[in-house]
């Protein structure tokens, strides 16, 4: 559905764009979530993301992780937590500064996401499927033009 909005050209095909970009993202998002509480022991896609992260990048300190799956402090602190409580991560003090936790996946945290991610995989081509190979790289290179967009 497009805007209602009635303004410039510029402004109505922003605000279309915005529109799809935003509800096709949602859809992913839901579907996927979906997936993963229904197949993951009702992880949610913050712990997803800590558990991928540490998966494929290694133990990394708190607030890094926070930065890659866009959390806050506050919000990190407590999605590291329950991963803990689950025995999938554990924290240590990072011996370059005592205030920082360097956050590593425990043996049965790794053998979980290493199970599961496969799965996820499939899930995210099945998702990308309606799309041809170059329209997928067209797809990359436009989200990543409007993401690495500067504030002036």
């Amino acid at each position: 559905m497009p805007t209602h909005f009635k303004g410039s050209k510029k402004e109505i095909e922003s605000l279309n764009t915005f529109i799809k970009m935003t509800r096709a993202t949602e859809s992913i998002n839901h579907r996927l979530s979906t997936y993963l509480a229904e197949s993951c022991e009702r992880l949610t896609v913050s712990q997803f993301g800590i558990l991928e992260a540490l998966l494929h990048l290694g133990p990394s300190n708190q607030k890094e992780l926070g930065r890659k799956i866009l959390k806050t402090g506050g919000n990190i602190t407590l999605v590291i937590d329950n991963l803990e409580k689950r025995n999938y991560v554990k924290r240590e003090t990072d011996p370059n500064d005592r205030r920082a936790s360097i956050v590593s996946l425990t043996t049965e945290g790794k053998d979980f996401i290493s199970g599961y991610f496969p799965a996820h995989v499939e899930k995210i081509v099945e998702e990308f499927s309606s799309l041809t190979s170059e329209e997928l790289k067209e797809l990359g290179r436009l989200c990543k033009k409007v993401g690495m967009k500067e504030n002036n």
